[in-house]
């Protein structure tokens, strides 16, 4: 089984937030012996979406390849103005190069949802995600983790994500490695 931790902010700093959850979605991923990949939207030079090119550029190439290889997707947001960063829904529009595969977009892959916001307004994010990746021909997981930013440290611990979301964050991950129930890894 192997997973994309898919980070949807133009964050490159590791101590951001969206490094944090990266970091430690993949920690808990290899704890059950998944194989992850964290694809930085930052770092991956997705042009905006253009239907007239003749070629394909690269890191769409890329991207596209992780998408579709990885059996569950790790989506993680903040919420701008309402809604994901409209980069991270140019770069999920760049999913349409695989609409003739056999099997086309993301059919039947499995998706965990994590958005997180200044104030509570988190789920508006998750929604956003929730419709785009059902678009997909995604499963969403039935348990997404919006997240109050002023809650997700320890205090005093700068960078420790707090007791009350690491249980929510592991029981997302629980959920997308071995089913609803807790049976056996799929």
């Amino acid at each position: 089984m192997t997973a994309i931790i898919f980070n949807g902010a133009l964050e490159r700093n590791p101590l951001s937030t969206s490094g944090a959850l990266s970091a430690y979605i993949a920690e808990k991923l290899k704890e059950y012996g998944v194989e992850s990949k964290i694809f930085n939207l930052a770092d991956s030079g997705i042009p905006l979406f253009d239907t007239t090119l003749k070629k394909v550029p690269n890191g769409v190439e890329v991207m596209n390849t992780l998408f579709l290889e990885a059996d569950i997707h790790f989506w993680l947001s903040p919420l701008y103005h309402g809604s994901i960063p409209g980069v991270m829904k140019n770069c999920l529009d760049w999913l349409e190069i695989s609409a003739k595969n056999e099997k086309p977009y993301l059919t039947d892959k499995k998706v965990g949802l994590v958005c997180w916001a200044d104030g509570v307004q988190a789920m508006q994010g998750i929604n956003a995600m929730d419709s785009i990746a059902k678009s997909l021909r995604a499963w969403t997981l039935p348990f997404s983790v919006p997240i109050a930013r002023a809650a997700l440290y320890e205090e005093g611990k700068p960078g420790t994500i707090s007791e009350v979301y690491r249980n929510k964050l592991d029981l997302l991950i629980r959920l997308a490695t071995t089913g609803m129930f807790g049976r056996e890894r799929m």
